[in-house]
């Protein structure tokens, strides 16, 4: 590194002799060229600069004690800033080496979570899932039974990141744990809710919404555990009613109960499930209003219940200019027969 610096240090001297003699560009380009060399043997500022001053002291031996004082003065603020610089190149390296392990563990999320969208005759499905960030704190999964019904959870954990994922992992599983005969709603977060509570750190909350459609009685039971209300669309009447449910979020209690309910789906009929990030898009500053995803859903109510949900999407990405604050969830079932 010394042979390096004696080199460098001499052609510095020799090219700024040249450019305050001359005044020529091409002085100044091979200057630049010289710095390229200064990048690639990762020599710090504060060392150009010092190459400065003591090309300054042999070229210009009688250069006055102010400009020396002003030199040394600029010395010890390179080397503030060397230091500086050096720390913020380890700070990018480290949030490079974060990107990178949140990118695996994205794909990981998107392998481990990955639920397929059932063909159920009779009924219409579309459903949406939009990460805001790398990892998803959203979640849904399908579950078909061999008695024809549909098995339906959504959820959201409170906490994003790795975290949230993990936790999502250990839901999806303990619910593919559980025998046929206990997917009723009440029964799955009743059992949901032992599991968060022992294995999830009290500040992370997990709210859910699960609902089975029994297509032979055109049937929804469903039950919520905090999760955003969703809305039922009677075709008949054109009009959203809010589904309305009482339970807690999953893991505040070991011994909280969730009530089941159960309502009637007329041919055309839909139920929209979805998660806080839809209803709390913004417009501007304004965040909007319920009334105004059931107007949207209602724009493309006409179009197959997949490119219904798609259009819902686009509409409120636009509407934020495609940056999202938070993950979008929108799943929309239509009863076809």
């Amino acid at each position: 590194m010394d042979d390096i610096l004696k080199l460098d240090a001499e052609t510095y001297k020799e090219l700024m002799k040249r450019y305050m003699e001359t005044r020529d560009e091409q002085s100044l380009y091979e200057v630049e060229q010289a710095s390229k060399s200064f990048i690639q043997n990762n020599i710090l500022p504060d060392e150009i600069v010092n190459m400065h001053i003591q090309a300054l002291e042999e070229l210009y031996p009688s250069l006055s004690e102010d400009i020396q004082y002003s030199m040394n003065f600029l010395l010890e603020a390179m080397i503030a800033y060397g230091i500086a610089h050096q720390e913020y190149q380890t700070l990018r390296e480290k949030q490079s080496e974060l990107k990178s392990e949140i990118s695996v563990a994205a794909s990981m999320q998107e392998t481990l979570l990955g639920t397929t969208k059932p063909d159920i005759e009779g009924i219409d499905i579309g459903i949406i899932s939009v990460p805001a960030h790398q990892m998803n704190g959203d979640y849904h999964h399908f579950i078909k039974g061999r008695d024809g019904s549909l098995g339906i959870a959504m959820a959201d954990v409170i906490g994003k990141g790795i975290p949230a994922a993990l936790c999502m992992s250990m839901i999806k599983y303990s619910m593919d744990s559980y025998p046929e005969d206990v997917m009723s709603p009440k029964a799955i977060l009743n059992s949901l809710n032992r599991v968060v509570e022992r294995n999830v750190d009290p500040s992370m909350f997990i709210t859910m919404f699960y609902a089975q459609y029994l297509p032979s009685e055109h049937k929804l039971r469903y039950a919520s555990a905090g999760h955003e209300p969703g809305y039922y669309y009677n075709a008949a009447n054109d009009t959203f009613e809010e589904i309305e449910t009482k339970g807690l979020v999953l893991g505040v209690t070991p011994d909280t109960a969730y009530p089941e309910y159960e309502m009637d789906i007329n041919k055309d009929d839909m139920v929209i499930m979805l998660t806080d990030g839809v209803t709390e898009c913004r417009d501007g500053d304004r965040f909007i209003e319920s009334e105004e995803v059931l107007e949207v859903i209602r724009y493309y109510a006409h179009l197959p219940a997949q490119e219904m949900v798609n259009q819902v999407f686009k509409h409120f990405e636009r509407l934020q200019e495609f940056e999202l604050r938070d993950d979008f969830t929108l799943l929309i079932i239509r009863r076809e027969v």
